[in-house]
């Protein structure tokens, strides 16, 4: 007998599946999924700028992770690492233009991605889905 796929399975089935096409997609312009997503979590940060920490929180990171993110994008000139005058302790992340240009043509083809996935819900369903969505995930991060 067949055993039925739970929640957590086919949200990860559906995650392995985007993020292979996104990848696949940003390839061309030498970039990763968890680079993008580092890319879009500073471009929507206050003044487009985090501390390092910050950013290792918003996309769940370890520290050494995330620096080897950042360091890469440096290498590309998507971002700006600089320090805290006060404090020599803190780094700061912040987008470049050309980072900026990536996450515009990045969101384009997310937007049109999502709009092929959910092709087949009617508005009212991908209304609730989304809805329920953003409830799974906020239980997710009290976890």
């Amino acid at each position: 007998m067949k055993e039925k796929n739970n929640c957590g399975m086919l949200i990860r089935q559906i995650n392995n599946a985007l993020e292979k096409r996104v990848n696949n997609q940003l390839k061309e312009k030498d970039l990763t999924f968890s680079q993008m997503s580092a890319l879009i979590e500073i471009l929507n940060a206050p003044a487009k700028k985090l501390t390092f920490k910050e950013l290792e929180k918003r996309l769940s990171l370890a520290q050494s992770t995330t620096a080897g993110l950042i360091s890469r994008l440096e290498q590309k000139k998507l971002v700006i690492v600089s320090g805290d005058s006060d404090d020599k302790r803190i780094k700061y992340v912040e987008i470049t233009s050309l980072g900026e240009k990536f996450c515009q043509e990045a969101r384009q083809e997310m937007e049109h991605t999502e709009k092929m996935l959910l092709e087949n819900l009617s508005t009212a369903e991908k209304e609730s889905l989304l809805s329920m969505l953003e409830e799974v995930n906020r239980t997710a991060r009290r976890l």
